[in-house]
């Protein structure tokens, strides 16, 4: 090699190899001079900490304004999980794991996961312990919320007082992954007030993984778990916050950075008055399980709907505990079912609507005689009054709840035009409420009957079983409070208002529920204001006169107007089925210009007449004492009832009895078999609306939720079938 190409080729390979330092110095400039700040950025943004806040739910209010529903400030103590692992893994150089087994595409696989257990045994709990401030904690649910939610922080203490929190900022803990955190909380104003109607709230069951990716630590959202606070969620739910956490080398936050605060969500107002709501819900308190609704008649607003026993949503805030939980659910009683809108036999209170159905179908004013029963092929039917009544016409028949004349109108009738009435006026429907639970009830008829027996042909005695609201009629008090209030304001059935509007913070009105018509007696089905003012009429003497059984809900200066009705109800009490007495009054006041439409139904009560009858007159009493100013109404926190059992055979609020008051006599007897008997306390699921009837009252017929329900084989024509019955024949009564 000559000397000429070796200096070639060493400056070639020294132009290259500075080209390349001249390359590498000029990266080192551009990324500490003209990107250091980008970088430096970067740098310190891995010593921050994103944490979501959650939203703030709106309030929930009366119709006056007064909340019934808010928020309030929660201080927690919460573990940030993955930060204590990265501090353990720091200060021990390995980290304590524990295996478990995930279910993988549906097949389980073994996993590896940092013992959180140990970890927090070892470097968190004796310095808590050391302050005083440490607290037993589920160690196997800590494990779980690690491995399946880790970057939502787990919550150690919850809703601590104000002096602990302040003892947590004072010591300064410095534990990695350990924070006080204010967190909005729902609070309940008045305990178990309006409990089955306003429900609760909770942590969701699953978060939004997608938007969890985008900070470092999720706080979901309260979510709405049942009644107002589930179907109203997505108004009531506000918009998330954000806040940013400085931390140091070691883990430990140091402080916030920067905040975004969450926005509150729109409040809903109900159309209940929260004095009468209060009102209705002391008066029912005299008795162990119970259910009352007060409807306006002029526009279906729901003004008050109560049922006892009651819970306290408060106890599911933050999380209910296991035992508490439990202690419902085991309640016999039933504490957490919302009577108002469950289905029960209606006893005589149903000849309110068979008497509505006789009218459209042309009886007028057809008398019927009562010599003590009536014969329906081989099986009589007995009125309560063994002797008769002779001779009566649709009024009087209402005052003493003739049995014998309402067998006979509800034939004369036909069970075509019963159904079709018992349509219009919502019976065997449900409302459409934001409330889950709410019964259909039966409103039998040969169709319902060919679905649910396809052996089985409707009858006469079927008929007549049903107009006395015996058999397998199933009504909630919400639905004879509307069929009350279709008969105060002269034929017009609403459908129930529970909500009047959302308005969110800013004032805007995001939603309005007006009142709607379901249907109009006169107006849509042929009847005229003379005929439904001769049931408002009979409904008048059930209170006001001689014979009539409603006496005891008599006002000294306010006309009521109303029916009673006992029914008995199968239920299944300690694994036996068991007869309880359901004791009923559907009325409303005044009589001239109605303005409140309830319906009263008591378990284990004697006689509708002598329990539920006092109950809505005192009601009626103290509400109108509200209107004219005279009754203050001083709101307050409500405990919970635990419900009872007892027999109740009279409630007396000191009210003077009329001296011509007839009491009931016997109760009824449903003869229902044992698959009725479970549908009439089954619980339905969420709310759906039939199609609205027609101007006769047709309406699709809809399958029943439970296929086993069955009638009981009463009348089937042949004698054979008859002796078969004769068994089970209803005891006579007078309602």
């Amino acid at each position: 090699m000559n000397r000429a190409s070796f200096y070639f080729r060493f400056y070639a390979l020294g132009g290259v190899m500075l080209l390349l330092l001249s390359l590498l110095a000029l990266r080192l400039w551009w990324v500490q001079i003209v990107d250091g700040e980008y970088y430096a950025s970067k740098i310190q943004n891995r010593s921050q900490v994103t944490v979501r806040l959650p939203a703030v739910r709106g309030e929930i209010l009366d119709r006056n304004g007064i909340k019934l529903v808010e928020n309030r400030a929660c201080y927690e103590v919460d573990f940030y999980l993955p930060a204590m692992v990265r501090a353990y893994r720091e200060k021990h150089g390995k980290l304590p794991t524990t295996q478990y087994r995930e279910a993988v595409r549906g097949m389980y696989r073994s996993k590896k996961a940092a013992d959180m257990e140990l970890v927090i045994r070892d470097e968190v709990i004796p310095r808590l312990e050391k302050l005083g401030l440490a607290q037993d904690y589920n160690s196997q649910r800590l494990q779980v919320h690690y491995q399946q939610s880790a970057e939502v922080p787990f919550s150690y203490r919850q809703n601590i007082d104000y002096d602990t929190m302040v003892r947590y900022l004072e010591n300064n803990i410095g534990l990695p992954g350990v924070e006080v955190t204010i967190k909005p909380m729902r609070n309940y104003l008045f305990g178990s007030f309006a409990a089955h109607m306003l429900g609760y709230v909770g942590a969701p069951i699953e978060h939004d993984k997608e938007e969890a990716a985008k900070f470092n630590y999720y706080q979901p959202d309260l979510v709405g778990k049942s009644q107002i606070e589930l179907y109203y969620d997505s108004y009531l739910r506000g918009k998330a916050g954000a806040k940013v956490l400085d931390r140091d080398v070691k883990g430990v936050i140091k402080g916030e950075l920067k905040r975004i605060e969450p926005q509150q969500g729109a409040n809903v107002y109900l159309t209940i008055d929260a004095r009468l709501q209060f009102i209705v819900e002391k008066t029912l308190r005299n008795v162990g399980r119970a259910a009352a609704v007060v409807i306006d008649p002029n526009n279906g607003d729901i003004l008050a709907m109560a049922s006892v026993p009651a819970f306290d949503p408060n106890t599911f805030i933050p999380s209910i505990s296991a035992k508490a939980w439990g202690e419902l659910q085991k309640n016999p009683a039933d504490p957490l079912v919302n009577r108002a809108i469950s289905a029960y036999p209606p006893g005589s209170t149903y000849k309110v609507p068979i008497s509505l159905a006789g009218l459209r179908a042309g009886l007028g004013r057809r008398t019927f005689s009562c010599s003590g029963g009536v014969q329906y092929g081989n099986f009589f039917m007995k009125c309560w009054q063994k002797k008769g009544h002779g001779s009566l016409g649709l009024e009087t028949a209402l005052k003493v709840s003739c049995n014998s004349f309402f067998y006979q109108y509800g034939n004369a009738a036909g069970i075509d035009q019963i159904v079709a009435t018992g349509n219009l006026l919502g019976l065997g429907q449900r409302s459409g409420l934001p409330l889950s639970g709410e019964a259909p009830g039966i409103l039998p008829g040969p169709a319902w009957l060919a679905m649910v027996n396809p052996k089985e042909r409707w009858s006469s005695g079927y008929t007549a079983n049903t107009s006395i609201g015996q058999g397998a009629v199933l009504v909630s008090p919400l639905q004879m409070a509307v069929v009350a209030a279709a008969v105060a304001n002269g034929g017009k059935a609403f459908y129930p208002r529970l909500v009047e509007k959302v308005v969110a913070q800013d004032g805007t009105l995001l939603l309005e529920e007006k009142p709607k018509v379901r249907a109009d007696l006169v107006a849509d089905a042929g009847m005229n204001a003379e005929e439904i003012e001769r049931v408002r009429r009979g409904m008048w003497e059930v209170v006001n006169q001689g014979g009539g059984t409603g006496g005891r809900s008599r006002l000294k200066d306010v006309e009521v107007a109303g029916k009673t009705g006992t029914a008995q109800n199968w239920v299944m009490r300690n694994g036996v089925k068991t007869k309880d007495n359901l004791v009923w009054f559907v009325s409303f006041a005044p009589y001239e210009n109605p303005r409140y439409a309830i319906a009263v139904m008591v378990e284990g009560g004697e006689a509708g007449g002598r329990v539920a009858a006092p109950i809505a007159g005192e009601i009626y009493k103290q509400a109108l004492a509200l209107e004219r100013g005279e009754n203050e109404i001083k709101l307050e926190s409500l405990p919970p009832t635990e419900g009872d059992f007892r027999f109740v055979a009279q409630v007396d609020f000191g009210n003077p009895i009329p001296a011509a008051l007839v009491e009931d006599g016997e109760t009824v007897d449903t003869a229902a078999s044992a698959s009725v008997a479970e549908a009439q306390t089954a619980r339905a699921g969420a709310p759906t609306i039939k199609p609205d009837a027609d101007a006769r009252g047709r309406v699709r017929n809809e399958k029943p939720r439970n296929a086993v329900q069955s009638f009981f084989n009463l009348f089937r024509g042949d004698r054979k079938e008859s002796e078969k019955t004769e068994k089970r024949k209803p005891a006579p009564t007078r309602q």
